[in-house]
């Protein structure tokens, strides 16, 4: 064969693998906006379906079931459920894809990276499990069951199977800096009242980990309730009732100390409503107002970066002016 006619076979043969090798990187490239978008889907599944679920499970906002939604409950459930599952299915599908094309492009198994994002397996194992765990809660309630058991069992159920959901949407990047920070302060909540009556001795975290999960079941047993590791209504009454059984010592330290809260925030502008010792959503907002007038991190509790500021404050200045929202 002619030197010439040699070296344009050649040419033909590297522009063919150059253009193979485009398709190639072409193709990654769009399984990878696939699972992106199949992702971005299933975080507004689950973000609808968590929110009919909270109709029952109240973690998110507070309602009042009926005796009618303890047994009829689940016909609202069914169609957001069958979505977020079918969305779930779609990643499964995305994420195989985007494995294909990784392995087309680099078929060595110690050359080919991850295929990108995927469900936490362990917490879509959770999620199954209160799954099945909610539906027989909802067939084990008869006619002949008694009301309050009835409705100890099925909130139970239902938190637990919202918990799940929200700890998955989580750990899939689902979730706002602000929900995940709304979820921190829940949990904190918990373990502090957790470690007051005597069921954690750990770090108060803000995790809602295994060591979290075992006190809350450890109360649950003492009071013969549903065993889920999450905090119902059931469960958190009997926690405050432990509470105030324990002497009403940390159940008095909490309202003093919040009480105090209050007052220096009355007395500062930022607080309109009564010194009673509650702490509410409302108490924290305003709480946020003071910390930004004082030019500190606004996180809603108060740090020591917070008596800080204010020390300084007081001793420096007359008081701040209220900041209003």
């Amino acid at each position: 064969m002619p030197l010439v006619m040699a070296l344009a076979v050649t040419g033909c043969g590297a522009d063919a693998d150059q253009r193979q090798e485009a398709r190639k990187q072409e193709a990654l490239a769009e399984a990878k906006t696939e699972l992106i978008a199949r992702i971005d889907d299933f975080c507004r599944s689950s973000a609808t379906y968590v929110t009919a679920l909270d109709r029952y499970g109240d973690v998110i906002n507070a309602t009042a079931p009926t005796v009618a939604d303890v047994t009829e409950a689940g016909a609202d459930l069914a169609e957001p459920r069958d979505e977020v599952l079918e969305a779930a299915r779609e990643v499964a599908e995305a994420r195989d894809a985007v494995a294909k094309a990784l392995t087309d492009l680099s078929p060595s198994p110690s050359g080919t990276p991850s295929p990108g994002p995927s469900l936490p397996a362990a917490t879509v194992g959770r999620v199954r499990q209160a799954d099945a765990d909610f539906t027989a809660a909802q067939q084990g309630i008869t006619g002949q069951t008694p009301l309050r058991q009835a409705s100890e069992q099925f909130n139970a159920a239902a938190v637990a199977l919202e918990m799940s959901w929200l700890s998955l949407l989580g750990e899939s990047g689902c979730l706002s800096d602000d929900q995940r920070g709304r979820a921190r302060d829940y949990t904190l909540a918990v373990q502090k009242s957790l470690s007051q009556a005597g069921y954690y001795q750990k770090e108060v975290d803000g995790v809602y980990g295994p060591t979290t999960v075992t006190a809350v079941q450890d109360l649950q047993k003492a009071h013969d309730l549903p065993v889920t590791g999450t905090v119902d209504k059931a469960t958190d009454a009997a926690l405050q009732a432990d509470l105030r059984a324990k002497g009403g010592a940390a159940a008095d330290e909490v309202i003093a100390s919040t009480a105090a809260v209050q007052q220096t925030l009355k007395l500062a502008g930022f607080w309109t409503g009564p010194v009673d010792g509650t702490w509410t959503d409302e108490l924290t907002e305003a709480l946020q107002r003071f910390q930004t007038s004082l030019g500190v991190e606004p996180s809603g509790t108060v740090d020591a970066a917070t008596i800080a500021a204010l020390e300084h404050t007081l001793t420096s200045s007359p008081s701040p002016s209220p900041v209003r929202s």
